[in-house]
Order: structure tokens, then sequence, then C-alpha cells
């Protein structure tokens, strides 16, 4: 594969600007699109070309496979970078990029095939070794038979859409009196969400973490494995605040389940980063699902280890090997992540507008990831996420003191955010031991969020 010269970004936002700043430190040059409401984004004006393909909504816009494989043939790039959310999972995408002869910076069609549909996903996963919840053997037809099934694993069970994400599609029947409903939810929410109606049943775990493992693949056998992030805090199965190490793991845990984490990976020969996500309970990891892409969260995975997960995503897409091996990659320190959103609390609706001033926090060990400037206005078309906080520090205790001063000198106003829940949540002993799970945010926030 030739080395690349120019890339398209097919996203907007942090994320956008995330690849933007890789490729520069690559000596590549970067193309930026946008819609019409994205006109004066930062992403925008931060790269080195900028092409507008389409109205505001992402349908029609950064949705629209015609309008960028158009906007790399008018500019001559010759790789896209999907980022995270819109084209990022889309096998379909993938395989016209390769009639087009464009590469794709991330796995392959296939790769997003298997692991985008879940009952595939975990047959494929429990072939290479990798535990799984109790459930349903593929999809569920009928609601007798989702009897059947969540009588023989036991109450309670979660129905889940198999072409499900982002915690659509997924309802919980905590007895035989709650199935039908939940069953038929899930199977409504999947067909109106994604098309497919096609559901499968897990045994629901009560008090689980959800932790995820990052992995790194170079399409040709070899594969890394960076530790594990803790994103138990969750809104609706939605990421609010997210950490590696997690303070559940210690360094035994973490490299046993590592190493078939990448040796799975490594036996499909799969390209690029990719996280396998768990509910981990009593010291047993379940597998959830496969994200055949770079996470929202992959920058505290970054602050521990020290590597550039976009830069070698753009290396092995390359045909170049991975820069660093197993052996490499050493935990140095703790990091935690949180997620901004424009958000009005305590009921979390969406709040676009014009920021009237912004100031992102600085000083040893803060990131701020955000396309956010003075006088730029939130469009109302697209996720309410607008800056990811990001701070190391030698241990876990340093990390949150300096989350809590980097808090402190954000300034984000015109506009509300979920700025203040995370004030909120540095008060709360829980946080500071880390003891909490996958339910303890959204009980704190129907006792302190009426």
């Amino acid at each position: 594969m030739p080395v690349f010269d120019k890339i398209l970004v097919a996203n907007r936002g942090e994320i956008a600007l995330r690849v933007i700043r890789a490729a520069r430190e690559m000596g590549i040059k970067s193309v930026a699109v946008h819609s019409t409401a994205d006109t004066d984004a930062m992403h925008v004006r931060m790269a080195d070309e900028s092409v507008c393909i389409g109205p505001p909504t992402s349908t029609d816009s950064y949705l629209s496979v015609p309008a960028l494989v158009a906007a790399c043939e008018i500019t001559g790039a010759q790789a896209i970078h999907p980022g995270y959310g819109f084209l990022s999972e889309n096998a379909k995408f993938v395989q016209v990029l390769e009639d087009h002869e464009i590469a794709f910076i991330g796995p392959t069609a296939e790769h997003i095939r298997v692991m985008g549909d879940k009952i595939t996903a975990k047959d494929t996963m429990k072939r290479l070794g990798v535990p799984c919840v109790p459930g349903s053997d593929g999809g569920v037809p009928d609601l007798e038979t989702a009897r059947e099934v969540a009588e023989k694993i036991g109450y309670p069970v979660i129905i889940k859409a198999t072409a499900g994400g982002g915690g659509k599609g997924m309802k919980v029947a905590k007895n035989a009196e709650d199935m039908e409903n939940a069953f038929l939810t899930a199977r409504a929410e999947g067909k109106s969400n994604f098309g497919n109606d096609e559901v499968y049943i897990e045994k629901y775990l009560t008090t689980p973490r959800h932790i995820e493992i990052q992995v790194f693949g170079d399409g040709k056998g070899g594969a890394v494995h960076l530790g594990e992030r803790d994103c138990s805090l969750q809104r609706r199965h939605q990421k609010v605040f997210e950490e590696a190490p997690g303070p559940s793991i210690d360094a035994n845990t973490r490299a046993r389940i590592g190493k078939i984490c990448a040796d799975a990976v490594a036996g499909i020969n799969y390209i690029g980063a990719g996280t396998i996500e768990f509910l981990f309970e009593n010291g047993e990891f379940y597998f959830i699902e496969m994200n055949t892409r770079l996470q929202v969260e992959h920058p505290v995975t970054e602050a521990i280890f020290g590597v550039d997960l976009v830069r070698e995503q753009i290396r092995v897409a390359e045909g170049l090997p991975m820069s660093f091996t197993q052996d490499d990659l050493e935990v140095q320190g703790h990091a935690i992540e949180i997620r901004i959103n424009a958000e009005k609390l305590p009921n979390f609706a969406p709040c676009p507008g014009r920021i009237s001033q912004y100031h992102a926090p600085g000083g040893l060990g803060v990131r701020m990831d955000s396309a956010l400037y003075d006088g730029y206005s939130i469009p109302p078309y697209y996720d309410s996420l607008i800056g990811k906080l990001i701070v190391h520090g030698r241990d876990r205790g340093e990390a949150l003191s300096r989350l809590d001063r980097a808090l402190s000198e954000l300034i984000v106003d015109g506009i509300d955010t979920t700025v203040p829940l995370f004030h909120a949540l540095l008060q709360e002993a829980d946080i500071h031991s880390g003891e909490y799970n996958i339910h303890w945010l959204e009980r704190w926030l129907d006792e302190n969020m009426d």
C-alpha cells in the first residue's frame, strides 16, 4: 500500500479535529467535509482543505456515501478516516470505498459485518475462546421461545435487538410477567431504529461493571491489547465517565483477559483499533459486543500507555507494522475522561445555542478535546457531545484531584451543559473509592436530580 499524502475525515466535531491533528503530525494533508450547518465549525478551519457535502441533516451529508466518495475524487484524498459514529461501522460503506480504490482507515468490511451482528459476534467470540454471557443460541423468533429461554437461564434476563446499539432495542424482564412487554418493545425498537426486529436473550447480571479491552491488530495475524477501561458510570446505557486502568482490575486479571482478547483478534487477522466490551461480575468476564472502531474514550488509554491510537490506525492502514509490541506496553498512572454534553439538567434535554465564552482548562496532565470556540453556535442537528475532559495522574487519587481542579477552570457560557453533574459526582464517596457498577449512576440521578 502507498503511504498516504491526503486523508479525508468523514466526521465532525472533536473527533474530526483529533484525526486532523494526528495527520498533520505525520506530514499528511487533511480534508474536512461538512454540512451547511457546519460551515464555521472548527474542524473545517483546521483542515488543509474542506468540502461541503450537503444540507444539515446527517442523512444528506455525513451519511451520504456518494457525497463522501465525490469529495475524495475532487480533492485527491487516498483514504478516509471515519472517526466514530456516522459511517464508522458501516460495512457497505467500506465495500464502496474498496470498489473506488479508496483506503478505509479501519477494519475490513467483513470484520465490521461479523461484529455488527450481535449474534454472529457472540458465536465468533465463543469460537475464539472469549467468555460470553449465558443466553439464547441465536435469535429468538417468538414470545413462546423467549419464555422458554428465560426459564432455562433464569430471570432476570435482557432482550436485545440483534442490530442494536447505543442502548436502543434493550429491555429487561425481571420476571415472567415482564417478558411479553420487554420482548415486544425490544423488537419494535430494533425495527424502528435499525430496520431489523430480530432479538436475542441473555442473562441479566445484577451488579456488574462495564469493562472494555482495547485491542489493536496489524491485519496480518499480529495483535496486542492496551489494557482495560472501566465505563460503568452510565445513563440510559450511554457512558458518562470512563477511566483506565479499572479500579476493580488487578495486573494478573488484566494480563489474563487482555491476552484472551488479543489472541481472539489475531485469530481473525483483525486490522486497526477495536474494543471488546464485557460485563464483569464476581471476577468473571462476559462478552457484550465488539466495536470495530475508535472509541470516544480512547484518550484515557493513550494517556496511560503514551501511544497515539489514531497515528497507529493510519500506519497499519498504510501497510506498516505497529510501532509497539505487547512488551512495550506498561501502565503508567491513571487517567479519567468525562463527557461534556450540551444538555440541560436535570432532564438532560439537548441545549444547542451560541457559545458566548469558552475557556479550556490546562496544566500538567490535562487534555481537553473539543471543537468549541468563543462565538461558535452549536447546531441542533447532531449529537450533544461538545467536549471530553481527560486528566492523567500518577495514581487514581491524583487523577481525581486533577479532574476537580480542571473542572473549576473550565468555562462554557451561553448554553447549559452537564458540567454541574461532574462537580456533584466528585463529592460522592463511592466515586472516590471506585465502588460503583453500571446501575449506580441511574440510582444516584433518581435520588439527586429531581
